[in-house]
């Protein structure tokens, strides 16, 4: 098992790290995810049927822990708790180097594009960055969110709809504020 994890981890680390960076926007946050992901494959690898590839097996179980994340700090928005206690952080799957998304990000386009991402829901996100992030394929795609094709087509559409609705009044916003 344990030849069997590593090669997942070495074929498969930079795509789900990627994905989650892109979904929880932040570093040390996303390299916590993966460790979750890579728990969570150690301990239900045997349930792999190899009824799709073992990337979108993965990026699936990448968009559960996301949305799990997610879910949490909702509740814990709703308690409006006051003080969190700070777990200590733990290295054993951390990734030191930055990644290419980083460096674009500070590529004033590149941020444009991705602070109106936000404001896409979140399937929308999560199909953009299945689709052009991760280079999915449709088929890929429905496989790790779990619905048709059809649906990750019609998803995609309106995404790329919304995505370049907000990009068009942020730049008419600019041009009044010149």
């Amino acid at each position: 098992m344990k030849e069997v994890f590593q090669d997942l981890y070495h074929k498969y680390h930079q795509d789900v790290f990627q994905f989650l960076f892109y979904m929880v926007k932040d570093r040390s946050l996303a390299e916590d995810l993966v460790q979750e992901v890579y728990v969570k494959v150690l301990k239900s690898y045997h349930n792999f049927k190899g009824e799709s590839s073992e990337k979108t097996w993965l990026i699936s179980i990448a968009r559960h822990i996301a949305i799990d994340y997610f879910r949490k700090q909702k509740r814990k928005q709703k308690r409006i708790i006051g003080s969190f206690t700070v777990d200590e952080k733990s290295d054993w799957l951390e990734d030191t180097g930055k990644i290419p998304e980083e460096i674009a990000m500070e590529n004033e386009d590149i941020r444009h594009m991705y602070q109106c991402l936000k404001r896409c829901n979140i399937d929308q996100q999560t199909v953009i960055i299945l689709r052009y992030i991760q280079a999915l394929s449709i088929k890929e795609t429905a496989e790790v969110l779990n619905w048709s094709e059809s649906k990750v087509k019609t998803t995609q559409h309106r995404a790329i709809k919304r995505l370049r609705m907000q990009m068009s009044k942020e730049e008419e916003g600019k041009k009044y504020e010149e």
